[in-house]
C-alpha cells in the first residue's frame, strides 16, 4: 500500500520541534508519551543541578490528567536509581477549598496517590493548600504559604497546566497580575470541566485556594504542558496572542525562562503547525499542498475549481504556485485526491471480517454507526468489541429502576424473591448515603455494567450485527469505579491480543479521539496499538487499522483518508441504534461542554463533514462518516 501524505509528514518529524513565530518558546511533540519523558528528564536536570550545588530543589506541582505522564516517569526513573527525590521540596499549586485531605476529588489525596507515596520526598517537604482552613484563618494561612514558599528558597521550577479557559493554578480570567496565595471563586467553564471528576457540576465546589499569579511568576524556571485538542484555540491565545489578563496564561511571556510544551494535537492551531507558509518557506509535498489549497477554499470561500492564481498569491502563497502551479493544475489534484477518499464500500466487496473496537458501550453506533450498516450490508463479518463496561457513566436512579424491576421479575416468575430483595435493600441502601463521587459497591457496578451491556447489544442489533460477534472486554485498567483510570497493563493488552487472534480481521476500526475528556480513548487507542505491534509478523493477515473519532471532535478535511457517505436512511437507523443507549439518552452523566445529546452530536458532525465537501466543489452528499489510516506512530 502506498504510503499516505500524512503518514510520510509524521515520519519526518522529529521526537519534537522548537515552533517559529511564537512570544513564548514553544515545542510541539509527536506523542504525549514522548512530551512527559522529555519534561520529566528536565525536572530531573533541575534537581540534579541544584544537589550538586548542596541545595534542595524547590518544585511547584500541578494536578490533573496533564501532568501524570511525567509523574509516572519520575517514578521510574526513582526505581530505576537515576534520581533521588531526598532533597526536594514540593509545593502544590491549589486545593479545592471545603475537601479534606481524604476527599476523593482532593488534590491532597491525588498528589499522594499519583506521585508522593512513590518516591523518596521527606514528608516534611510536602507543601499542599489545605481546603479545610477556617474561614477566619484563611488570610493568616494564604501569607504562611507564600513565606514558607520564600523560606525554601523560592521556586526553582514550576510545572503548570492550563484550563480551556487560559487559567494557571486557579487563576481564573481577569486575575490580578500581582496576587498571591488566596482563596478564589471558580469560573464556570473551569467548574464545567471538572464535573467529570465529581459526578456532576453540582458537586463541584464553588471555590479554591491558589498560588497567585505573582507567585508562579517568581519561579525561575516555568513548564507549561498542554495535551489534547480541546486545548489547541486556547494554546495559540496564550503563545501568539497579546497579554491579556483574560488569559492569565499570557503572562508567561514576560517570563525570562518560560516555555511551553504540547503534543500535536494541542498545538495544531499554532501558525507553524496549521499555515507554515505565512511564516517561512515549506517543503510542499502532497500533504502540505493538500492543506494548504483547501485552507485557501475556506479563505476565499471558492470551490476548488474555482481558484484562480490571484487567489494564491492574495493569501500568500506565491511559492506554492510558483513551483507547482498554475491555479488550475493544483486545483485539479487536491479535487482528484479528495474524490478518492469517497468510498461506499469501506471494506471492498469481497467477504471480510471486520472487528471494531468501542471504547464505550456507545461508541461504535456513535461514531460510526452508518459505516457498520454499511459494512454489514456489504455480507462482511462485523464484530465488535465493547473495551468498557462503561458503569460510571450510568446514573443511581437507572440502577435502583433495574434492581426494582428484578425483584418483581423475580416476583413473577417466582425465582429466589427474598434474595433479590436483600439485593435491592442493600443498592438502594449504598445509594441513599452514597456521597457525590464516590465509587459504587461491587453490586451497584455490577448492575450499571449490566445496563450498558444491554444497550450495546440492543444497539448493535439496530446496525444489523450478530449477537455471538459481540464481545464485552471490560478490560481492567478501567475497573476503578472513578473517571481517575489506572495505566494500560499487561494483562489489557494480552485480551487484546487473544481477541485478534482469534477475530483473525481484515479490517479493524479503533477510536483515534485525541479530546476524549476523561482520557478512556486514548488509552484504550494505546492498548490496541500495542496489540497490533506485539502481533507484528505473526498474523496471517495484515489488518488494515482505521481510526475514527468519538462524539468530541472531527477530523479536518486534509486529513480525512476515507469517507463513507450516508443516506437518510443510514441516519435514520444510526440514530435509532443510539437510542438504544437509554442510560445515555437525554441527558449523560458526563456529556462534556457540549450540552446536545449524543445523536444530535453525531448527526450535525456527519452533515457538516458532506457539507464541507460539498462546499469544496465535490459531490454533495447527505452526510459522511470519515476515517484516517494509522501509520504505525503513537497517539
Amino acid at each position: 500500500m502506498e504510503a499516505s501524505p500524512d503518514k510520510l509528514k509524521r515520519k519526518r518529524m522529529e521526537a519534537y520541534r522548537r515552533v517559529p513565530g511564537t512570544r513564548v518558546p514553544t515545542f510541539v511533540f509527536q506523542s504525549g508519551k514522548t512530551l512527559a519523558r522529555h519534561v520529566a528528564q528536565l525536572i530531573a536536570q533541575v534537581i540534579r543541578e541544584r544537589n550538586a550545588l548542596g541545595q534542595n530543589c524547590v518544585l511547584g506541582l500541578p494536578t490533573g490528567s496533564t501532568p501524570i505522564g511525567v509523574y509516572r516517569e519520575l517514578i521510574r526513573m526513582y526505581r530505576d536509581g537515576q534520581i533521588d527525590f531526598s532533597r526536594v521540596v514540593t509545593f502544590n499549586l491549589d486545593e479545592y477549598y471545603g475537601l479534606g485531605p481524604d476527599s476523593l476529588q482532593s488534590y491532597h489525596r491525588w498528589m499522594h496517590e499519583h506521585f508522593f507515596r512513590h518516591v523518596n520526598i521527606p514528608p516534611q517537604n510536602i507543601h499542599i493548600p489545605s481546603g479545610l482552613t477556617p474561614v477566619d484563618r484563611l488570610e493568616a494561612y494564604c501569607r504562611e504559604y507564600e513565606t514558607a514558599i520564600q523560606q525554601a528558597g523560592g521556586i526553582d521550577l514550576m510545572l503548570l497546566g492550563i484550563g480551556t479557559n487560559g487559567h494557571i493554578g486557579f487563576n481564573e480570567p481577569f486575575s490580578q497580575r500581582y496576587s498571591r496565595t488566596r482563596l478564589c471563586t471558580l469560573d464556570p467553564v473551569t467548574r464545567r470541566n471538572a464535573a467529570s471528576d465529581f459526578f456532576g457540576e453540582e458537586n463541584v465546589p464553588q471555590q479554591a485556594i491558589t498560588m497567585g499569579l505573582a507567585t508562579i511568576l517568581e519561579s525561575r524556571k516555568i513548564i507549561l504542558m498542554a495535551l489534547g485538542e480541546h486545548k489547541a484555540p486556547v494554546i495559540k491565545e496564550t503563545c501568539e496572542g497579546p497579554v491579556t489578563p483574560r488569559v492569565p496564561a499570557s503572562y508567561l511571556q514576560e517570563h525570562p525562562d518560560a516555555a511551553v510544551y504540547v503534543d500535536a494535537a494541542a498545538g495544531k492551531d499554532l501558525t507553524a503547525c496549521a499555515t507554515p507558509w505565512l511564516l517561512e518557506s515549506v517543503a510542499w509535498d502532497e500533504y502540505w499542498i493538500k492543506r494548504a489549497v483547501l485552507w485557501l477554499c475556506d479563505q476565499t470561500g471558492k470551490a476548488l475549481l474555482k481558484l484562480d492564481d490571484d487567489d494564491f498569491r492574495n493569501y500568500n502563497l506565491h511559492q506554492l504556485l510558483r513551483h507547482h502551479g498554475p491555479a488550475e493544475k493544483l486545483a485539479h489534484q487536491v479535487f482528484r485526491w479528495m474524490m478518492n477518499t469517497i468510498e461506499y464500500h469501506p471494506a471492498g466487496r469481497s467477504r471480510k471480517r471486520i472487528l471494531c473496537f468501542s471504547p464505550h458501550p456507545d461508541d461504535d453506533v456513535i461514531s460510526m454507526g452508518g459505516t457498520l450498516i454499511r459494512l454489514v450490508c456489504d455480507g462482511h463479518e462485523v464484530h465488535i468489541a465493547y473495551m468498557t463496561s462503561g458503569n460510571i457513566a450510568v446514573f443511581d436512579h437507572d440502577a435502583r429502576r433495574v434492581a426494582d424491576l428484578v425483584v418483581e421479575y423475580n416476583r413473577l416468575f417466582g425465582i429466589d424473591e427474598e434474595r433479590s430483595r436483600q439485593v435491592y435493600r442493600a443498592v438502594d441502601e449504598w445509594l441513599a448515603r452514597k456521597k457525590p463521587g464516590e465509587p459504587d459497591e461491587e453490586a451497584v457496578q455490577k448492575i450499571k455494567a449490566l445496563i450498558r451491556w444491554s444497550e450495546a447489544k440492543a444497539a448493535a442489533a439496530v446496525v444489523g450485527c450478530r449477537e455471538d460477534h459481540l464481545h464485552f472486554l471490560d478490560l481492567p485498567f478501567y475497573r476503578t469505579g472513578t473517571v481517575d483510570k489506572k495505566p494500560i497493563g499487561e494483562e489489557d493488552i494480552q485480551i487484546l491480543i487473544d481477541l485478534i487472534q482469534q477475530v483473525s480481521p481484515h479490517q479493524i476500526y479503533v477510536a483515534g479521539d485525541l479530546s476524549d475528556p476523561h482520557g478512556t480513548h486514548r488509552l484504550c487507542a494505546e492498548a490496541v496499538f500495542a496489540a497490533l505491534e506485539r502481533l507484528e509478523g505473526r498474523l496471517s493477515i495484515q489488518p488494515e487499522v482505521l481510526l475514527y473519532r468519538g462524539a468530541w471532535q472531527e477530523y479536518e478535511l486534509h486529513e480525512i483518508q476515507i469517507a463513507v457517505p450516508l443516506s437518510p436512511q443510514d441516519i435514520e437507523t444510526k440514530r435509532q441504534a443510539i437510542f438504544m443507549h437509554e442510560s445515555q439518552k437525554d441527558e449523560a452523566l458526563f456529556p462534556g461542554n457540549d450540552p446536545r445529546e449524543f445523536w444530535q452530536r453525531a448527526e450535525d458532525r456527519n452533515r457538516a463533514t458532506a457539507d464541507r465537501f460539498n462546499r469544496i466543489g465535490l459531490p454533495e452528499y447527505y452526510a459522511m462518516e470519515a476515517f484516517v489510516r494509522w501509520d504505525g506512530m503513537p497517539l
